[in-house]
């Protein structure tokens, strides 16, 4: 038990200083593979309605998730016969490859790479590699917010989330929620291809986020206090637009970020060429600028070290209590 919190706390301290560098292949595009073969399978086998793709869903969900799951589990086992530490070093691999907060930070510092430069065209191709909406239209201002809300919303599910689970369950708990969570991104739409098949992997997602999200909000809206943003103001932001959101879990972050940088974020987006409304999250205390987002990247590391430090402690007292 003690190499496996050691695991996640070495785990943690890679991801910081490697990130996931474009040449080292990483597991998780195994799972989108196998989602999709099970997909293509499954599609083909079960009834092309609504109760049939929503069986179908159902088994994608235990299949991805049960497969996943048992590999990361099996690897563990064997890894352990060998010796104890071999099993240490591989798990402290697979925590590492679960956390995405160096990325986080790489991807949207090219934004303001390019912001900082005034060349908003380059500004707006890096932004289009972290968001889903349409990015060819947007200003200065938009982008900026585009890579802001992108750092807080996975902020969650791309830290806190995995380092969650990984503090509860080690790294086989930890591919679990990421098989789910990559099943949401990969079909949990609500369009023509995806509302019934994509569904209980949609649901379930929404489930296993939702205790995370709101931890990741409270660390976030405390962790503001550290690195010279408004704490008060994020809790106060965090609190009252947490829920301004038609996903029950994903603007948790937003709101204590909005608070924190005393910006306002979300608002009207096109997405595939469509206008789509959305409520705002924050009040326009003062205007967005680029350097908003090395703040909100500042903010991401406070919060991951704080709930790091939260979760090992709190795993740490459990075990001494058992």
């Amino acid at each position: 038990m003690e190499l496996s919190i050691l695991a996640v706390v070495l785990g943690f301290g890679l991801d910081l200083l490697i990130g996931d560098p474009h040449w080292l292949y990483h597991p998780i595009r195994l799972v989108g593979a196998l989602i999709s073969s099970l997909e293509k399978l499954l599609r083909g086998v079960f009834p092309k309605n609504k109760n049939g793709e929503l069986a179908a869903g159902v088994f994608l969900l235990v299949l991805t998730a049960g497969i996943t799951t048992g590999c990361a589990w099996g690897l563990l086992y064997l890894a352990g016969r060998i010796h104890p530490y071999v099993r240490f070093a591989l798990e402290t691999v697979m925590c590492y490859q679960l956390l995405a907060t160096k990325a986080l930070k790489d991807e949207t510092m090219k934004v303001y790479a390019a912001l900082s430069q005034g060349d908003l065209k380059q500004a707006r191709y890096a932004v289009s590699m972290v968001v889903g909406r349409d990015t060819e239209v947007l200003d200065e201002t938009g982008v900026t917010k585009a890579a802001v809300e992108t750092v807080a919303e996975n902020a969650s599910d791309g830290v806190i989330a995995p380092l969650l689970f990984l503090a509860v369950g080690g790294a086989p708990l930890g591919f679990f929620y990421k098989a789910v969570n990559t099943m949401d991104s990969m079909v949990g739409y609500k369009n023509d291809k995806y509302l019934y098949f994509g569904r209980a992997a949609a649901k379930f997602d929404d489930v296993l986020n939702y205790i995370p999200a709101r931890l990741s909000g409270a660390l976030m809206s405390t962790a503001s206090a550290f690195c010279g943003l408004d704490a008060r103001n994020a809790w106060k932001i965090f609190l009252r637009d947490r829920r301004n959101h038609s996903s029950p879990n994903s603007a948790h972050t937003e709101a204590a970020a909005a608070g924190a940088l005393h910006i306002q974020l979300a608002g009207n987006a096109y997405y595939f060429g469509k206008l789509y409304e959305k409520p705002t999250i924050g009040d326009p205390d003062r205007p967005v600028e680029y350097e908003d987002i090395r703040r909100v990247n500042r903010l991401l590391y406070a919060t991951a070290v704080l709930a790091l430090i939260v979760f090992m402690v709190v795993k740490g007292v459990v075990l001494w209590i058992v």
